[in-house]
């Protein structure tokens, strides 16, 4: 998660406008949703009690599927909505599960 942040703070990225323009950016970002949802899948094939308290753990495996399998067809609106409304939320998740 904490790369994501680089990407866009490196990038000067505060708005949907700015991050659908640039396609590298959009691109690394997508690859670190990937990443952390076949971590996620991981977790669920070896601690199934840990992947029970992760919120969305599921829907974090779902995405991961469709960044890998269905890449052609990748909302910039859902990614999006994802880094401001749902990441957040995870990385507190995550932090308070590490403590």
């Amino acid at each position: 998660m904490g790369e994501i942040d680089e990407f866009l703070a490196a990038n000067g990225i505060n708005s949907f406008s700015q991050y659908t323009k640039n396609k590298l950016l959009k691109r690394g970002v997508e690859r670190n949703l990937a990443i952390i949802g076949e971590a996620m899948n991981k977790i669920k094939q070896s601690d199934s009690e840990l992947f029970g308290k992760i919120l969305h753990a599921r829907s974090i495996v779902a995405l991961r599927n469709h960044l890998v399998h269905a890449y052609d067809n990748v909302s910039d609106e859902n990614i999006w909505s994802i880094l401001i409304n749902h990441l957040p939320k995870l990385r507190i998740e995550v932090a308070t599960l590490l403590k």
